[in-house]
């Protein structure tokens, strides 16, 4: 992550781009209320002035990594990113007609990043949000964790940073996790600003006294305390 904080640190204007499925593409689940890339938007160029960096949301629904690769041309190339947050897997992991089967997920990040890597891009690697427990969408829910586990692992490979949103949403409480989705895979509003949240940590501009840092906190997804003994 240090690449991006230095580039975070430079007057020289950066392109983000998000790219994915529905959960970034961030429509209809939010209610008319903003997604986490709208409150990356918010914080970069308003409350941090950086009004010549360009923030891009190319994500659509229902894709998965075969739609990623196949519309990359139109969907990344021609808008020459700087920076790409790459959040995919939860159609790919459903075990229906979406279905990406596992090695071949895994062989499609490795495509994707090495896409980037040409283009002369940094990505940032995100997991996604848990689909629901107790049996609300069995088609992801028991696939889920393998899926995201391969994205850990391609980190790892290609040493890139990694926003974790899975592993900490699974460390917080059923509640929490419950009251932040719209429906067993799709996140709500305060979803997106849990996103939110873990996204400026990660990238040391979360800020106390700004307003989307602020929000952003109300809704922050925290690890369930553990009872001492």
């Amino acid at each position: 992550m240090q690449r991006i904080k230095a580039r975070l640190q430079s007057e020289q204007p950066i392109t983000w781009l998000f790219y994915g499925d529905s959960i970034t593409h961030g429509l209809c689940h939010t209610n008319t209320q903003r997604n986490y890339v709208d409150h990356f938007h918010e914080r970069i160029r308003g409350e941090m002035a950086r009004i010549h960096d360009i923030v891009l949301n190319t994500a659509i629904s229902g894709q998965t990594t075969k739609n990623l690769i196949a519309e990359y041309d139109h969907r990344v190339t021609k808008r020459i990113p700087d920076v790409i947050f790459l959040m995919i897997g939860m159609n790919d992991c459903a075990q229906n007609e979406l279905n990406v089967p596992l090695p071949q997920f895994a062989e499609n990040l490795d495509t994707l990043i090495d896409m980037n890597t040409k283009l002369g891009t940094d990505t940032i690697l995100q997991t996604t949000c848990p689909v629901l427990p107790g049996g609300f969408n069995l088609d992801r829910e028991n696939s889920f964790n393998d899926y995201m586990q391969a994205i850990r692992d391609a980190a790892q490979k290609h040493n890139l940073p990694i926003i974790d949103h899975a592993k900490l949403w699974q460390s917080a409480s059923p509640y929490a996790h419950i009251n932040r989705m719209s429906d067993p895979f799709h996140p709500n509003a305060f979803g997106h600003a849990a996103f939110t949240h873990l996204i400026f940590s990660e990238l040391g501009i979360l800020e106390p006294q700004s307003a989307t840092s602020q929000f952003a906190q109300t809704h922050a997804m925290q690890p369930e305390s553990q009872p001492t003994s």
